[in-house]
């Protein structure tokens, strides 16, 4: 696959912006010591908002495109 840089995401993308976000609510959580169900959650989203990120800039850049269900 050939590297096409027009579409990568860039550093002010909604999408990284809701990953960062995400991540400061799970700190936060874990700072005010939020019941430990409400932080995995939180974790679990933070991290899943990450990696569907970092899996387009992947493609974007012409890695590996894995089969998604």
């Amino acid at each position: 696959m050939k590297r096409d840089v027009t579409n990568v995401l860039l550093p002010d993308h909604q999408a990284f912006s809701d990953a960062i976000e995400a991540l400061k609510r799970y700190q936060e959580a874990k700072d005010f010591g939020a019941p430990p169900e409400e932080i995995e959650r939180l974790k679990i989203l933070a991290e899943s908002l990450f990696q569907a990120v970092n899996d387009y800039q992947l493609r974007a850049l012409g890695g590996p495109d894995y089969t998604h269900h």
